[in-house]
């Protein structure tokens, strides 16, 4: 586990549905868990940390949310868009696009991908801005796509939508880093590099 910008942790953990190393985040003013896998070091990681939430970027990333809920008692939310995915069990709350899930966390739209692929805004520490999977890093480093068979009946369509919620992204928040779910983190100058990005 390891701090990229004050008060924000990462930590890798191997995801056994899909065969890869996934990437999940605390944002440990507010106490919000992004895309929650359990540390490889298991949930003592976070010592006397208060989790008081767990906030999902797409609905496919519930993860190991339910060890986060019995453990801290934490709330579990994704967009109202992707509730269908979750039986009352796992008790999913919805949040709406313009959000404050709680203090510095600000759900924004992304979609295109899915309806309810959602960018997090996290203040503090010269900020950053999570994604669940319309970005990915690829082994040198840049940012890319999934590959087509991925994207849909028309990939083409749906890099292009994705580009312009970058650029609409980057250009009205500030962030210095990026949050991945897939791929490492990027940090600093992570909303330059999105911009580029979205200009292709």
């Amino acid at each position: 586990m390891d701090e990229i910008i004050p008060g924000l942790l990462h930590w890798t953990a191997f995801r056994d549905t899909i065969g890869a190393d996934v990437h999940s985040y605390l944002h440990a003013p507010s106490g919000t868990v992004l895309d929650p896998m359990v540390p490889p070091e298991g949930l003592d990681a976070f010592g006397d940390r208060a989790i008081r939430r767990v906030v999902l970027t797409n609905r496919h990333h519930y993860r190991d949310a339910d060890a986060y809920r019995d453990r801290f008692g934490a709330t579990v939310h994704c967009h109202e868009a992707g509730l269908h995915e979750f039986g009352p069990e796992q008790d999913v709350q919805g949040f709406a696009w313009g959000d404050e899930l709680a203090a510095g966390v600000i759900a924004h739209e992304v979609g295109v991908l899915c309806p309810e692929e959602t960018a997090i805004h996290l203040d503090g520490g010269g900020g950053a801005l999570a994604f669940a999977d319309a970005v990915t890093r690829r082994r040198g480093g840049a940012l890319g796509f999934f590959g087509d068979s991925l994207l849909g009946e028309d990939p083409e369509a749906v890099r292009a939508g994705l580009r312009a919620a970058f650029a609409r992204l980057a250009s009205g928040l500030d962030f210095e880093a990026m949050l991945l779910a897939h791929g490492d983190p990027v940090a600093p100058g992570a909303r330059e590099q999105l911009a580029a990005f979205a200009d292709g």
